[in-house]
């Protein structure tokens, strides 16, 4: 890859989830006008993690969904999503109720 012309340049992040429990964040720089895709190309991540699919999961900046071929911004932070194994209120419901049979010592049911 040649390198990047800083006056024509923007740096963003990159964040995902490849897997339950690891979280990954890179910085990359990109040519001023680049998309989401081209960002989540050059960072590697699409490389090193075949499972993240942008075809298939879906992506966007700063926590709002978007289109592979939205224009990034310089700070952006591009993510991709992996769909939810649990729904967030049931696992709240649970570690709820675990910190409570701890903090009585009572047996699990």
């Amino acid at each position: 890859m040649a390198p990047v012309d800083a006056r024509a340049s923007i740096r963003v992040t990159i964040g995902c989830s490849p897997v339950e429990g690891v979280a990954e964040e890179i910085g990359v720089t990109v040519a001023a006008g680049a998309t989401l895709l081209e960002a989540l190309r050059a960072s590697g991540v699409l490389e090193r993690h075949p499972q993240l699919d942008p075809a298939r999961h879906a992506v966007g900046i700063w926590g709002r969904v978007c289109a592979l071929d939205t224009v990034l911004k310089e700070g952006d932070r591009v993510e991709i999503y992996r769909p939810l194994q649990v729904d967030p209120k049931e696992a709240r419901r649970r570690r709820q109720r675990l910190q409570r049979e701890v903090a009585t010592c009572s047996p699990r049911r």
